[in-house]
């Protein structure tokens, strides 16, 4: 009988960029009715004479270009294809693929309409395919059906636990090439480059006591000369690292991403030749000065210099972007949204405060439980480290209550960033720059709005750490020096946030931590797994991200050393953090109540203690929302929990994400068992949480709030002035001057704004939560349903977020700037919008 099929796929045609820069074409013409072949396997029928595997069918080959598919994207090319099928080999679960090209080609779909006796049967594969010469196995694709591994029919059983051995690749030896499909882990041991300097040496992360890290994607790049427990990295601006082909970039994605990263370049390599050219200054005098940035983007080279620029730089799409640089509007910066309604709103202490509830790093605040602030820190190692506040300090703030009563009420908080950084503060302060450990106290109002109180900062004591801290606490003004000062305090303690934002609240807790969670799915989760097909779109682009970060940005010597205070100490600061990390407090629920911003009534309920918390209380109507989804979802398919415990893909899954994916974390505690459909829902609701709504919520901000340098400094280069000193002086005389003088450097202000206009922008090929890339992605019926419902209350919590961001009683919710939270809002459009909510850490 012939069986009429639809393939769905993308060529890898020309010109189109690849990583290392330059282009590649492959216009070649070939046959392509005899360069690819499809052959059915069979769900239902096994072969006596190959171990009882699924029967394989016989060759087909792409016939006549479709070319009235409606349902095809910008790339995408439909063929038909016809099968001769023998009645006896039963209804086909899988598809053998071949490519006898030159070059691989993305197979997005293949779809039987009307197999007799089954009817329309679609194929999901999503992957590249390359040259049949490149692998020593078949190519299997199963089709959109979902097994538990002890429901899978037999003659598949042995597809799909070959499928598996293959992703592991614990055989494959050496460097891995881009066609290999090898999921596996390494520490993080490619950050430093010794072979260049001792002074890009840095210590491997993972595997220690003293430095716990996550697993990272394996290379299998060669060791460095230097250290052969280091891995060699690759030149800069060669962006070939290895992750397996089907976790990188789509083309539409790549091309993003490299248009605003060429144009990055022109933006810091500019400022240089101007500032040698006497264009520009090195230092902003003014915050007229900094707006300019947006206004009027960089100054125009004079044309010699414009000439020699071209010169200098190698690659042509540069010197292109160079030569067009005189054009204001290519590398003029967007104005950020926190300055878009009123450029000094977020001087206030109002927008101050708002913003650890509302801002860009929400998700440190916590309640304060005892008076003064108490530290963790080792006292036969640091001495004493409790905090030099007094009540005589805040007292006249509380509303006529003592502090004890404030403490009762509930109406205390702090931002407090002081043991994090206190053991590394000495070496950090031997860079170039003064940075102070922080604490930031808070009074609740009754309006839920917060009132700083007083800000500390600390340094390790003079005559050894062993000794505590030096610390002086500052409180609010409003004129005068006193007021300078206080800007200068809250700039300080900004700039510690800012610090523990990038490499904590988003790095480690979302991009570090999400990676052995991809890998270990990969390599124990067959494709057609339930826990597969639910998982999988909050992995997509994460590892290829995670590669260009190590790369580039939290390199030794990256963008982030390079623009962030904890400098060459900021990845080995994130391992001490680490060593408290948490998977059960990774829920929001939990997370809340750790840190005393919520608590259960009698009734088992959370009521968080700040009611306009925009972070929390957006984000517990997410979180609701994807435990609901996932509770429907499993319960399709682990109606009982001896089912999760007989789940061998499952159990073996979860060991590893535990003893080898966050080996340094093996304790049991830290984890939940897998016993139990409750302990399944609460652990995939957390990954879905940490890879879509967490990670929206701290990244995709950081242009709209930090874009403007001044309100979320990023480090600062000189210390509070003191009384009687010239920097003292000059501060009554020109207090904005001595603020930028403190905060980021003009060159250093525009490398970063670059990064974060990067990391907030939303692709053109977005997927966002409650959505999915393919449509047909299972067919189970009761799961699409229960999808639907999902994405139908996403909608109605949109609707209620723009309704509160119209409450002018919740003053949380826009602030003095006028800035509306929205980076909880699930869906966006392409670009930096503040909102959206990706399946996905894919930026």
């Amino acid at each position: 009988m012939k069986v009429r099929g639809t393939v769905v796929l993308i060529r890898k045609s020309g010109p189109c960029i690849n990583y290392s820069g330059g282009t590649v074409n492959d216009n070649v013409p070939e046959l392509l009715s005899q360069s690819i072949s499809f052959q059915l396997v069979s769900a239902t029928v096994g072969d006596p004479n190959n171990g009882n595997r699924g029967v394989v069918g016989e060759e087909a080959h792409l016939e006549q270009h479709i070319t009235s598919l409606p349902s095809l994207a910008a790339g995408e090319t439909a063929y038909h294809v016809t099968f001769h099928c023998e009645e006896e080999n039963g209804i086909p679960g899988a598809v053998i693929v071949k490519n006898k090209l030159s070059s691989e080609f993305f197979l997005k779909t293949l779809t039987l309409e009307d197999f007799p006796g089954k009817g329309r049967i679609h194929f999901v594969c999503n992957s590249w395919v390359y040259p049949a010469g490149k692998y020593k196995y078949d190519r299997v694709f199963f089709a959109n059906t979902t097994y538990l591994p002890g429901d899978t029919p037999l003659p598949l059983q042995p597809y799909r636990d070959e499928e598996l051995y293959i992703l592991k690749g614990d055989n494959v030896a050496g460097q891995l090439q881009e066609w290999d499909r090898v999921y596996r882990y390494d520490y993080y041991n490619d950050l430093g480059n010794p072979d260049t300097s001792q002074a890009l040496a840095r210590p491997i992360l993972g595997g220690t006591p003293e430095h716990p890290y996550p697993r990272r994607g394996r290379t299998g790049r060669p060791p460095t000369k230097t250290d052969p427990k280091s891995e060699s990295r690759l030149p800069l601006l060669n962006l070939n690292i290895y992750v397996p082909r089907d976790e990188q970039f789509r083309p539409l994605k790549m091309t993003d991403f490299l248009t605003y990263a060429l144009k990055g370049v022109v933006r810091v390599v500019l400022p240089v030749l101007q500032a040698i050219a006497g264009v520009i200054h090195i230092e902003f005098d003014s915050f007229e000065d900094v707006l300019k940035l947006y206004e009027d983007g960089p100054p125009v080279l004079p044309t010699p210099l414009l000439e020699e620029l071209r010169q200098l730089v190698p690659f042509e799409m540069i010197r292109e972007l160079v030569r067009l640089g005189s054009c204001q509007g290519l590398l003029k910066l967007p104005r950020p949204q926190v300055i878009q309604e009123d450029e000094t709103a977020w001087r206030t202490d109002e927008e101050f405060t708002r913003e650890m509830l509302a801002g860009l790093n929400p998700v440190v605040i916590r309640r304060l439980e005892e008076f003064p602030p108490t530290s963790k820190l080792d006292p036969l190692k640091y001495g004493d480290h409790t905090s030099t506040i007094t009540a005589a300090h805040i007292e006249h703030h509380f509303d006529g209550l003592t502090v004890h009563q404030a403490l009762k009420q509930n109406k205390l908080f702090i931002l407090d960033h002081h043991d994090a950084y206190m053991p590394y503060l000495n070496r950090v302060n031997a860079l170039a720059v003064k940075v102070y450990a922080s604490r930031t106290l808070l009074f609740l109002r009754q309006d839920s709005t917060l009132k700083p109180l007083a800000i500390e900062l600390s340094l390790p004591h003079p005559h050894g750490e062993q000794h505590g801290a030096v610390s002086k606490v500052y409180t609010p003004a409003e004129s005068g020096v006193e007021g300078s000062i206080w800007q200068l305090a809250k700039a300080y303690a900004a700039v510690t946030d800012s610090g523990y934002h990038g490499l904590i609240s988003h790095w480690l807790n979302t991009h570090a931590v999400m990676e052995p969670f991809v890998i270990a799915t990969h390599r124990h989760l067959s494709v057609i797994h339930p826990i597969h097909k639910l998982l999988s779109p909050h992995y997509r682009d994460t590892m290829t991200i995670n590669a260009l970060a190590r790369h580039a940005l939290i390199s030794a010597g990256g963008i982030f050393e390079l623009t962030v205070f904890p400098g060459r100490y900021a990845l080995e600061l994130s391992s001490e953090v680490y060593k408290s990390w948490n998977f059960r407090e990774q829920a929001l629920p939990a997370d809340l109540i750790k840190r005393g911003v919520a608590v259960k009534d009698q009734d088992d309920k959370l009521c968080l203690l700040i009611e306009d918390y925009p972070y929390a209380v957006d984000g517990l109507q997410i979180w609701h929302a994807i435990e609901t989804w996932v509770g429907e979802y499993c319960a399709i398919y682990y109606p009982t929990n001896d089912v999760v415990k007989a789940d061998a893909e499952l159990q073996a899954w979860w060991m590893e994400v535990r003893e080898v994916g966050h080996g340094d974390k093996k304790d049991e505690h830290w984890w939940p068992d897998m016993h139990t459909t409750s302990e399944l829902i609460e652990t995939c609701t957390a990954i879905i949480w940490i890879g879509s709504a967490l990670h929206a919520a701290i990244n995709f901000g950081q242009y709209p709030y930090a874009g403007y340098l001044p309100n979320r400094p990023t480090m600062s280069r000189r210390f509070m002035p003191e009384a009687g000193t010239p920097e003292y002086e000059e501060l009554k005389t020109n207090p904005d001057k001595v603020f930028l003088k403190t905060i980021t450097s003009q060159l250093l202000t525009v490398l970063g704004l670059n990064t974060i206009e990067i990391l907030s922008n939303h692709s053109s090929d977005e997927v966002y939560l409650g959505q999915r890339d393919t449509p047909e992605w299972t067919s189970d019926k009761k799961a699409v349903k229960a999808f639907e419902h999902f994405g139908k209350r996403l909608k109605g919590i949109e609707a209620e977020i723009m309704k509160k961001n119209g409450d002018p009683s919740l003053k949380n919710r826009n602030g003095p700037a006028k800035m509306p939270y929205t980076l909880l809002f699930p869906s966006s459009g392409a670009g930096i919008t503040g909102k959206g909510i990706p399946n996905s850490i894919s930026i």
